[in-house]
């Protein structure tokens, strides 16, 4: 059963990923396929020269993005995506790399200009530096930013915050008045049961109330002997309602006099006759 989808279909091109990990060579650490795409992993020094031969020999000719991913646990955290279109032959791929804080990715500025704005992004977000890039400065971020959010450990809310002074007209630094709390996150889902206790679940160890809360006197109630006695007073008592009568009760009178009108002279077929202008008259 064919399943259709939105998004547009790109040709998985058959033999692809043989021929392109023959060309690659040694600078191939990986090739695998992955959500209907081919997934290449490259050494870091070699992804210049990877990415010149996907352009030059392979024809995929657009650098669409460059992505990264933070995996706090390995020794080179971070992984660089490169993702290429051919239009030409209407496929993509992706090609990837490792790198550390400070291991340097080589810059691919020498094969598509927008990369230079691309791989700014990826320092900014992540810290991942690329050398050979002239212009590596942040992009996203503001005046001053310290640290790279889209880093597993980086705080959620920070520890300063950054506005602009009218009064001092420059940018300054001010301590972040939010609640702290969320700095120790530790990634630990509370459905699979965490290890500490989360905000409002010591209330699910309080026991039951066993003395509920009640009156100890009418007079706290409003309740008693004169209250009864207010309760049955009829409010409509000797109401024109609640008279028991046999008798048809005569019609009311009229509220207003109305004068008789004057009969009508003549019939309704003599208004055509009125219309029309009398012998003599000038026309």
């Amino acid at each position: 059963m064919s399943v259709l989808h939105s998004a547009p279909r790109f040709t998985l091109i058959d033999g692809l990923k043989g021929s392109v990990s023959k060309v690659l060579g040694d600078h191939l650490v990986e090739a695998h396929e992955e959500h209907g795409e081919l997934l290449f992993t490259v050494h870091r020094a070699s992804i210049e020269d990877a990415l010149r031969i996907l352009r030059d020999d392979f024809e995929y000719q657009q650098l669409m993005e460059i992505a990264g991913v933070d995996y706090p646990s390995r020794a080179e955290r971070f992984e660089v995506v490169y993702m290429l279109l051919s239009v030409t032959r209407n496929s993509r791929i992706m090609v990837k790399c490792t790198a550390s804080e400070d291991t340097p990715v080589p810059t691919v500025t020498t094969l598509w200009p927008n990369a230079g704005w691309l791989e700014r992004e990826v320092f900014d977000m992540y810290g991942v530096l690329f050398d050979g890039n002239t212009d590596l400065r942040r992009i996203l971020t503001d005046y001053g930013f310290e640290g790279h959010p889209f880093r597993k450990d980086f705080p959620l809310t920070g520890y300063v915050e950054l506005r602009y002074s009218e009064d001092q007209k420059r940018v300054v630094y001010e301590p972040v008045k939010l609640a702290q709390d969320l700095r120790q996150f530790d990634f630990m889902s509370p459905w699979e049961g965490a290890d500490y206790v989360l905000p409002g679940d010591e209330k699910a160890d309080m026991p039951p109330i066993d003395d509920p809360k009640v009156t100890e006197s009418p007079k706290q109630t409003g309740a008693g002997a004169k209250a009864d006695d207010k309760a049955a007073e009829k409010v409509s008592d000797a109401a024109p309602a609640e008279k028991d009568s046999d008798a048809e009760a005569p019609a009311p009178e009229p509220t207003e006099d109305q004068p008789a009108r004057a009969k009508r002279k003549g019939k309704t077929t003599d208004t055509a006759e009125a219309t029309e202008p009398k012998k003599g008259d000038a026309e």
